[in-house]
């Protein structure tokens, strides 16, 4: 099968693209400009990218139109199509889908999915998940919406089913994936995840994100609820034990065996600090996790996976084992140079909760008497919206300073960061946030970047400039 894909450059979408020229299928797509990492993994595996969403790609002839969500109907201001090839399809009456449906049709059928769910750590959880599988021998497919070191690539399909195995259940091949709530494309505004259909599913977290597309937190709890109808009665549903949400979410209906984790009566908990703890099954010492990974959010996340991976047969101890191993995911407390004492960090936090949790992760691993710079982007469209403005200085409590680069926002960056006075500033341009971070710094700062997205190179940038300093 030929299939061209619409917005290959998107993690989800590139990652769907590995795994279907793997699976022995052409694969040729578009995106507007065709950008790095996932530019560089596409090449790099023979795929064929196009710039920009022209008409004349109807030409490729494939045997199916692959849409990501990043393809709209919307109109340009002299009223032409933003998108004209995905005009040009429907026009023609040529077939097209959506990402999750090809990946459901044509890559999880017969397969055990472990997908993993939340607000917050879908990526980082899912790379334990998946590194823990690997280290018992499980030879797991994945789909991660990152990189994860252990593996330096996002995705694979994994071993073939195991025709030896004691059970029909046993046989099926093991496959990891991010679940994400976001809608699935412009024509299919049910969540990503409803397709995946897992045996068993992890709810991490949950609170309100993607104000463009949920009006309240009721709305995305559905959604959850959605998720959990599809686990089979077989399955198990994995369940932070500290969140109330996803306790509403299960009220409303569970049909599977549930684990919850993180609470003291949990099934699973853990007793230390976040970088040394015990794993407690029902109050008894089961594992001890020895890494490097910090913050009670990683804690939570490391509970979540081995709960998962004990549905599997993977035991907690072995588990707990191969997350001592763990080398986290790029672009999460990423170490990016260190000049003249300052350590600068590249990280993925976008929401309120992201941030502060990030920042207490970092401070915990320096201590009190280091100075930590928060320099972040308000980019997700929540964030632009400025739905979650009021949190951003409860956020950022841990931070000695805050920068803030404002440009693009229809909301007073200045304003919603009064409450923090002189700690915080306010950029319109990443040289103006360069020069205002620059300024500050002083050796043996910590200088953590957050946006999730390409942040205008500004790693480099300070980098550079701190050099010059």
């Amino acid at each position: 099968m030929h299939i061209h894909i619409l917005g290959i450059c998107g993690t989800f979408m590139g990652g769907l693209a590995a795994l279907a020229r793997e699976a022995g299928h052409k694969v040729t797509g578009c995106d507007a400009g065709v950008y790095p990492p996932m530019s560089d993994q596409l090449r790099a595996l023979g795929i064929e990218l196009i710039e920009g969403f022209g008409a004349e790609q109807l030409a490729l002839q494939p045997d199916m139109f692959v849409i990501g969500n990043v393809v709209s109907r919307v109109r340009q201001a002299d009223g032409s199509p933003k998108f004209p090839l995905m005009e040009a399809i429907m026009e023609a009456g040529l077939p097209y889908t959506s990402g999750p449906q090809w990946l459901a049709e044509h890559v999880l059928q017969g397969r055990h999915v472990l997908a993993v769910a939340g607000t917050h750590g879908k990526t980082t959880t899912t790379s334990m998940l998946t590194w823990i599988l690997e280290a018992a021998g499980l030879e797991p497919g994945f789909l991660v919406g990152g990189v994860p070191m252990n593996f330096g690539v996002s995705a694979r399909l994994g071993a073939p089913a195991r025709p030896n195995a004691r059970t029909p259940a046993d046989q099926r091949p093991l496959f990891v994936i991010e679940a994400d709530e976001y809608d699935t494309a412009f024509f299919d505004k049910r969540s990503k995840f409803v397709h995946y259909r897992p045996r068993t599913a992890v709810l991490n977290n949950l609170e309100f994100d993607h104000a463009d597309i949920f009006d309240d937190l009721a709305a995305i709890e559905r959604q959850f609820h959605h998720l959990v109808r599809t686990v089979p009665g077989s399955g198990r549903v994995v369940v932070n034990g500290l969140e109330e949400s996803l306790t509403r979410v299960l009220h409303a209906g569970c049909w599977s065996e549930v684990r919850s984790f993180g609470a003291a009566v949990s099934d699973f908990s853990a007793r230390g600090e976040p970088h040394d703890f015990e794993v407690l099954q029902q109050g008894h010492p089961v594992a001890k996790v020895e890494w490097a990974l910090t913050g009670v959010h990683n804690q939570l996340n490391a509970l979540a996976a081995i709960a998962a991976a004990e549905h599997v047969g993977v035991a907690p101890a072995v588990a707990a084992r191969a997350l001592g191993d763990f080398q986290n995911v790029k672009r999460r407390m990423e170490v990016r140079g260190s000049i003249h004492g300052i350590t600068v960090y590249d990280d993925f936090a976008h929401h309120p909760t992201a941030i502060r949790t990030t920042l207490d992760g970092l401070r915990r691993k320096i201590g009190p008497d280091s100075r930590i710079l928060a320099v972040f982007e308000p980019r997700s469209n929540t964030m632009k919206l400025g739905t979650m403005k009021a949190q951003l200085p409860w956020s950022l409590e841990d931070a000695d300073l805050a920068f803030c680069h404002a440009g693009g926002l229809g909301w007073d960056a200045r304003e919603a960061l009064a409450p923090m006075g002189p700690r915080a500033q306010v950029a319109d341009s990443i040289d103006e946030l360069v020069s205002q971070v620059v300024a500050s710094a002083q050796a043996g700062d910590h200088i953590l970047c957050m946006s999730n997205g390409g942040f205008g190179g500004i790693h480099l940038k300070l980098l550079q400039s701190l050099q010059k300093k």
